[in-house]
């Protein structure tokens, strides 16, 4: 089945949390990427802090796959800051592989944030992050 993002933001936390374990890692992304917060999944407001959140936050990640790094495009301006390795390891979830977006050693603001991400279509990934090891929201990502 193909997803796309309001799709995403309709499923509760429970569902998107098996979709992400019944899917595989997929190859690490190259390029830029559309982000979508997903908080507060399933319910009404969902998509209202997803548009909010993309108009003035985070509006996604551009990938450089041959150096493994990306950095999230955040404000309106979609400046591109907050820098993080990404690789691929056992998803803290599921200790299945997943690829791991990692701020510890790039970011100084971020450095407790982990996130992960798997492939759930062509060009389309659903992601999860975690503020140590709490996890906190998931997100997608569309290529």
């Amino acid at each position: 089945m193909a997803y796309d993002a309001a799709q995403l933001l309709d499923m509760s936390a429970e569902q998107l949390d098996e979709l992400f374990k019944a899917s595989p890692a997929g190859d690490i992304p190259d390029g830029a990427a559309k982000g979508t917060a997903i908080i507060a999944p399933g319910t009404k407001i969902s998509e209202t802090i997803a548009e909010l959140i993309n108009h003035f936050g985070w509006q996604g990640k551009v990938f450089d796959a041959k150096k493994g790094v990306l950095k999230n495009r955040i404000l309106v301006i979609g400046l591109e800051a907050i820098l993080a390795r990404v690789y691929k390891a056992p998803s803290w979830l599921d200790n299945k592989e997943c690829i791991v977006l990692d701020y510890s050693e790039t970011s100084l603001l971020a450095r407790r944030v982990r996130d992960e991400i798997r492939l759930i279509g062509p060009n389309f990934y659903l992601g999860q992050v975690y503020w140590d090891k709490d996890r906190l929201i998931h997100f997608c990502l569309q290529f």
